[in-house]
């Protein structure tokens, strides 16, 4: 489980992420959380589950990360990735 804070809503990151985790062949969702953050679970490999997660620090153009903390999440189900929303 990856959580990003900054300027991470209404710049495209989650678009962003659904394509970078896709081309990397990683499995899982990615959503805006009701506090501003953008909350993502990724799952694949270890090597490009890290790469993946190094590109989110910097994100797409326009966004700023101020800060990005990952934790070993629940597997998923999914066969794709794909943009969700919170469970509220």
């Amino acid at each position: 489980m990856v959580s990003v804070t900054g300027r991470v809503q209404g710049v495209g990151f989650r678009a962003w992420t659904q394509r970078e985790a896709t081309r990397r062949g990683l499995v899982g969702w990615v959503r805006n959380e009701f506090d501003g953050s953008v909350s993502a679970l990724l799952e694949g490999t270890p090597d490009t589950v890290d790469a993946m997660v190094d590109a989110m620090q910097c994100g797409p153009i326009g966004a700023r990360v101020d800060r990005l903390s990952s934790m070993p999440g629940a597997q998923t189900e999914r066969q794709g990735f794909d943009i969700t929303e919170p469970d509220f």
